[in-house]
């Protein structure tokens, strides 16, 4: 019989599969607790896809050791083996069963994986049951004490994973925040919750009442108040509604916020909304909690000291395995003094603890995370503060992710309104897809130079070798099979690449990061606010995407200000909408501006323009409620700028004032949706018409008219989109790197402008605005 695997390699494998596994296993804990915290900072590819593959290889390794290890308990030892050694493998089952409780930082990689903690709970009895054979195959074993100890530090790490990803299931949340009932036999109940709602605010030092003291809030206070609307606004996870009462109150406090406080309590707000969806962070701040880690931590640092300072025998156990058991024991026990760590400063541990001696020290510290702005030029010359907080102190990304349709279309290196932080990266990333592209070219030429010829030599040798024996004609085919065998090796890496059909998606050089501005905030939050001035149009915020269109009346712009445009805006879908204004805009704002006076409302146009254009292309999913067939018409509107500019000769030009131009000099004297009817989504030339309406608007209106104009229209774009994005999408997002719609949407509930409110309590609101 063959041997179909080398007896060296065999022997290496049997010897160190069990070591390996577990110097794995401890070695992906380790890079979860240290590489995890940072994924709600950025939203870094390679750092997901490292954490992506340690997540989902941190339970393999596990189970699959503790496996190896159960079938090791029955094996005869070897004569070379020390007599001790599978009972000190014994003393690893345990250890495993502690790591697959998991590191602090991450218990869920994804919302989906809270949804399985009944699995996770089964997971823990079967895991229980094979540590426990284990250990009863390894009796009589010196070390049984040990592996008590270690046994119940794993158990109660597994239950703390299991109990956070119950806690952050969705389930949980719609059963921890239902709503009491409006009868009059709640009635009790809701004044003694609110009385409740009274005293948790007067914890706080200084009241709802920020005129009093100009809204001048300390970092505690910022933080203890994002917690508290945290605790009440739970249910806006799992798109459930709230009272009303929670609405007034909440609706009180920001409206009277300063721009900045404001965006200061969102984001810290956020954060703990990710803190209890991905980490155990909830549960290590509960009793429950408290008890588990104490036996847990107690009973590692115990079986050490018992290891450590046990009877020694030289020739007990191989020195390999003393070395790895060591590093279990001192990293597991470094890691668990590292959580405790990272838990103590953090926000949730500081919102919590109420001692007053030391709240001035844990103003300092908070002062720390503060947001941070460097002034910086834009492309135009004119400064403006962009957000600049360090990257270990941000609670998210802090930037907007853009696309850009005309500049795909043209294929055109995008360019940055604020550029000046990571220009030598990105151009050495540019230089070396350069070359790559270029050396990829180069082999495609050689390749169709050398099949021309190929072709032309195998027919010369067919006539030439006919008369010669069959065994040399085989070998002279096979040798020319060879190129063919190398060209499938070939199709097989480029297929999937998709090197070789680039326009069929939308790469990532095409998408860049511009960093949030003070301007862009402090206008999305001037305006939310403004909106509360006119409560007679809250009730039509709610109308969904594709009903009669999806600003049918709702919009918050004077007819006067639209001067006859609200036929782009009124009973049209939304994504057409998004569309049509984001190729005017962008044909607009390719003029260079009259004056630098309207220059905050052009680059926020720009700006929000872009962004929204990524969010409809790029995030799909959290876009669904509202993007209807996008994708189709971006596909369709793409095609026809394609063909457009192939025969204007400017396909490949890379010149995105070029393209305008051209553009722009097609007559449109008819609509363009009566010529091509259902035949074709684009809205290449409706968007061309309506960039030569604004125009004119500008020519009688003036310049600054129109980008104020523009840029409303862009708010409500954002507004809409932010008040219908999908619920688990924008909970996924917030372990990205977070965007700014999901801080537009939190801004937007908390000012009672969104949907999250019960019917009884609309009605009660609009009484009383009446």
């Amino acid at each position: 019989m063959a041997v179909k695997i080398p007896s060296q390699i065999k022997d290496v494998w049997d010897a160190w599969n069990i070591r390996g596994l577990v110097i794995l296993s401890l070695s992906i804990q380790t890079i979860l607790i240290v590489f995890a915290p940072l994924r709600k900072r950025t939203p870094n590819r390679f750092l997901a896809l490292l954490l992506w593959l340690s997540y989902l290889l941190a339970d393999w390794s596990a189970n699959f050791a503790i496996g190896l290890i159960a079938k090791n308990q029955g094996k005869e030892s070897k004569p070379d083996d020390p007599p001790q050694d599978q009972k000190l493998m014994a003393l690893w089952a345990p250890f495993l069963l502690l790591h697959l409780g998991g590191p602090d930082t991450i218990t869920a990689y994804s919302l989906q994986d809270n949804a399985l903690w009944l699995r996770h709970f089964l997971g823990l009895a079967l895991q229980a049951v094979s540590g426990a054979y284990v250990v009863i195959q390894s009796l009589p074993n010196s070390l049984w004490v040990i592996i008590l100890l270690l046994f119940i530090a794993g158990t109660c790490k597994y239950l703390e994973r299991t109990i956070a990803l119950y806690l952050a299931s969705s389930d949980k949340f719609r059963g921890s925040i239902l709503k009491v009932s409006d009868s009059s036999s709640d009635e009790t109940h809701r004044l003694e919750k609110a009385e409740d709602s009274v005293q948790e605010y007067a914890r706080l030092r200084r009241p709802l009442e920020l005129e009093e003291h100009d809204g001048d809030l300390t970092h505690l206070e910022i933080l203890r108040f994002a917690f508290r609307f945290f605790n009440n606004f739970k249910s806006l996870m799992v798109n459930n509604i709230f009272s009303s009462e929670q609405r007034e109150e909440s609706r009180e406090f920001f409206s009277q916020l300063d721009h900045e406080v404001a965006l200061r309590v969102l984001e810290a707000e956020l954060g703990f909304i990710y803190e209890g969806l991905y980490t155990k962070v909830s549960v290590l701040h509960s009793w429950v909690g408290a008890v588990t880690r104490t036996i847990s931590l107690g009973s590692l640092v115990s079986a050490f000291c018992i290891f450590h300072f046990r009877p020694k025998n030289s020739h007990e156990f191989h020195g390999a395995d003393i070395v790895i058991t060591y590093t279990m024991f001192l990293v597991g026990i470094s890691l668990d003094f590292a959580s405790i760590l990272m838990i103590i400063p953090s926000d949730w541990t500081l919102a919590v603890v109420r001692f007053s001696q030391i709240d001035p020290t844990l103003d300092w510290f908070l002062g720390l995370k503060k947001l941070r702005w460097k002034k910086e030029k834009c492309c135009a010359g004119v400064e403006h503060e962009v957000l600049h907080t360090p990257f270990l102190l941000q609670r998210w990304a802090g930037s907007l992710k853009q696309f850009n349709f005309i500049a795909y279309s043209v294929k055109a290196d995008t360019k940055r309104i604020h550029g000046a932080k990571g220009r030598k990266r990105r151009r050495a990333w540019k230089a070396i897809l350069f070359l790559f592209v270029c050396i990829i070219n180069f082999f495609k030429k050689l390749c169709e130079i050398i099949a021309i010829w190929h072709h032309r030599f195998h027919q010369y040798v067919r006539d030439v070798i006919n008369d010669w024996p069959m065994c040399i004609i085989v070998i002279v085919e096979f040798w020319f099979t060879i190129p063919h065998f190398f060209k499938f090796i070939w199709s097989y890496i480029t297929n999937p690449l998709d090197i070789n059909a680039l326009d069929e998606f939308i790469p990532q050089r095409f998408v860049h990061s511009e960093p949030l501005t003070k301007d862009v905030w402090v206008m999305i939050f001037t305006q939310l606010q403004s909106k509360l001035q006119r409560p007679n149009r809250q009730e039509g915020s709610t109308t969904k995407a594709g009903r009669r269109g999806w600003a049918s009346g709702d919009t918050h712009l004077e007819k006067e200000e639209l001067e006859g445009l609200t036929r782009y805006i009124a009973a049209v879908d939304y994504d057409r909408s998004l569309m049509l204004w984001h190729i005017a805009t962008e044909l607009c704002y390719q003029e260079e501006p009259s004056s630098k006076e309207n220059h905050n409302e052009r680059e926020f146009s720009k700006i929000i323009s872009d962004y929204m254009m990524y969010l409809l292309m790029k995030q799909p999913k959290l876009m669904s409620e509202v993007a209807g067939i996008g994708k189709v018409r971006f596909r369709d509107t793409l095609a026809e700028a394609k063909k457009f500019f192939r025969r204007k000769y400017i396909e490949n030009s890379r010149d995105v004032k070029t393209a305008r131009d051209e553009i722009l000099s097609v007559g449109v004297d008819f609509d363009p949706r009566e010529f091509k009817g259902n035949r074709s989504k684009s809205v290449l030339f409706e968007a061309a018409a309506l960039a030569k309406e604004l125009e004119e608007v500008k020519t009688d209106r003036g310049e600054k008219h129109v980008w104020r104009m523009v840029s409303k229209v862009w708010m409500e774009l954002l507004f809409h989109a932010a008040c219908n994005s999908d619920a688990t999408a924008r909970m996924e997002q917030l372990s990205k790197g977070g965007e700014l719609i999901n801080f537009v949407w939190l801004a937007m509930a908390h000012l009672g402008l969104g949907d999250q409110l019960s019917s009884s309590a609309k009605e009660t609101m609009k009484l009383k605005w009446i």
